[in-house]
């Protein structure tokens, strides 16, 4: 009876072990292949070309500047550049042609019923006028094109990372510069950081180390509260209170900023590391706090010397868990810091997110286009990022563990 008792048991445990064994296995691939899809999906865009599929631009075959930016393009079409000259060219003025100006030069005689006389239409308009940039479909070019293709270069990592201009629709050539995106996401994210860590960190000690029972048993349920209200409140309160306040106090045209941001980022992640780092500091053995006051220390001199030190290992979790929340914030940021995809210079303007862009314009962008690999590709920057600051803080953690001992 025993025996077969005995069997049941292992029998039992050989079960749960098994369980357990492909849970983990199920939840380490299903991460691996949400990274792999990111970075599968992000990585597509280089090698793209940023004009729309199927579209060409051209101009005249007795035009010389056929080696332009994508800046100039996109100047060229919002009439900021209006003659080749400035753009290293002949003494022309600019015409800008796109399909739908068609009707401007033709009639529907002309260009036929089924619109069948169309490619020689346009082509006898790119031989007629020497100063036209053409942004027509590449099926309406005849065999003998009058004009010549402008030579478009593939979006590259380099462009992508440094560009400054974020314009993922622009027509003809679209804008993919993030460089905006990556230094407001870190700023926000630094300045949230600086604030919440001395606070989050000096709460916990407080809990920890100072505060008597009764007090501690009042603001831990408290604070464990505000862990669970929903990103969007926060962004409400930070919209209602936060920003006229920055506004009113810096005397500002606009309270969405950085700071605004940074300030709603740190009141949201002050729960996660109070909590944790309360957690950690209270692991600490009472034995340890009793033989340094014995030795003559004061209190603050054993919570430094002794309870921090013994704790580091948990408030470098809270730490990392703060640091993670802040980078992965998107809807109190994007209700707070103004959304505006410019080059940001101080904590008092307004910025836009590599979060805010995505949740933002994914919904917009059709799926496989170049719009679409874009955000992925900023997903894929979101992580790089986030991956770098959790190894930084762990590689600080381990030279002070290494330092103390």
């Amino acid at each position: 009876m025993k025996r077969r008792r005995s069997l049941v048991r292992r029998l039992i445990e050989k079960i749960i072990e098994g369980a357990l064994t492909i849970s983990s296995t199920v939840t380490s691939l299903a991460v691996l292949l949400i990274v792999i899809f990111l970075f599968k999906e992000g990585f597509s865009l280089f090698g793209d070309k940023p004009i729309e599929k199927d579209f060409v631009l051209a101009v005249s075959k007795y035009n010389n500047s056929v080696d332009l930016t994508s800046r100039q393009i996109k100047d060229i079409f919002d009439k900021k550049i209006v003659n080749w000259k400035e753009v290293g060219g002949f003494d022309r003025a600019i015409t800008v042609f796109t399909i739908n100006d068609i009707g401007a030069y033709f009639t529907d005689a002309e260009l036929g019923d089924n619109l069948e006389n169309l490619p020689l239409r346009i082509n006898q308009l790119v031989a007629k006028d020497t100063g036209i940039i053409a942004y027509i479909p590449a099926k309406n070019i005849v065999k003998d094109f009058s004009g010549k293709k402008l030579k478009i270069d593939n979006v590259t990592l380099g462009g992508f990372l440094s560009g400054k201009e974020w314009f993922p629709t622009a027509q003809p050539i679209a804008q993919l510069g993030v460089l905006p995106m990556i230094l407001g996401t870190l700023l926000v994210c630094i300045g949230a950081i600086l604030l919440a860590l001395p606070l989050g960190l000096a709460t916990a000690i407080y809990m920890s180390e100072v505060a008597n029972q009764r007090v501690r048993n009042i603001l831990k349920p408290v604070i464990e509260l505000l862990a669970g209200i929903p990103s969007v409140v926060y962004g409400f309160f930070g919209l209602v209170i936060i920003v006229p306040l920055v506004q009113h106090t810096f005397n500002l045209p606009v309270g969405e900023t950085a700071l605004a941001g940074s300030i709603v980022l740190a009141i949201m992640v002050l729960p996660t590391i109070i909590t944790i780092s309360e957690d950690a500091l209270r692991t600490t053995p009472n034995a340890m706090r009793e033989a340094s006051l014995a030795l003559g220390a004061t209190k603050l001199q054993t919570i430094i010397r002794v309870v921090i030190p013994h704790s580091l290992l948990g408030l470098t979790a809270a730490v990392i868990l703060g640091v993670g929340r802040v980078f992965g914030e998107t809807m109190a940021v994007l209700m707070v810091t103004g959304n505006a995809a410019v080059m940001p210079h101080s904590f008092l303007q307004p910025i836009r997110t590599i979060t805010a862009t995505i949740a933002a314009e994914l919904g917009e962008a059709p799926q496989g286009g170049l719009h679409y690999k874009a955000l992925f590709a900023l997903g894929c920057i979101l992580f790089v990022i986030t991956l770098i600051t959790n190894l930084l803080v762990e590689w600080v953690s381990s030279k002070r563990k290494v330092a103390k001992n």
